[in-house]
């Protein structure tokens, strides 16, 4: 069973950065969509960076331009490069796959904490 593993979070002051890591237990099926959510206290959970097996990806509006999803297939790794980072980037970040294959398999991470602050 695939398990997911990020690492990366801290306290940062603003217009600081970070890189996110998530670690898969295993290789996941070919078709797997990643994704990195965040979560603030008191707010929905919203997808902030996407890649797909192509290797294309997608940002949510507010980070655009600012943060970097990446993967490394030979580590299971997928990564997410966090820059000129704001309060309002503070949040619980998970990491997600989706696998699409004989059956599909919706796998999530323990988040980790990303907290902006002067």
């Amino acid at each position: 069973q695939l398990q997911l593993v990020e690492s990366g979070g801290g306290l940062v002051h603003p217009g600081g950065s970070l890189r996110l890591s998530c670690v898969a237990s295993e290789t996941p099926y070919s078709n797997t969509v990643v994704a990195w959510y965040r979560q603030a206290t008191g707010k929905e959970r919203e997808v902030v960076a996407t890649i797909y097996s192509s290797g294309s990806t997608n940002y949510a509006g507010s980070v655009k331009g600012r943060f970097a999803i990446s993967r490394d297939t030979a580590k299971n790794t997928v990564y997410l490069e966090m820059n000129n980072l704001a309060p309002e980037d503070t949040a619980v970040y998970y990491c997600n796959f989706k696998q699409y294959g004989s059956k599909y398999i919706d796998t999530w991470g323990q988040g980790t904490q990303v907290t902006v602050s002067s």
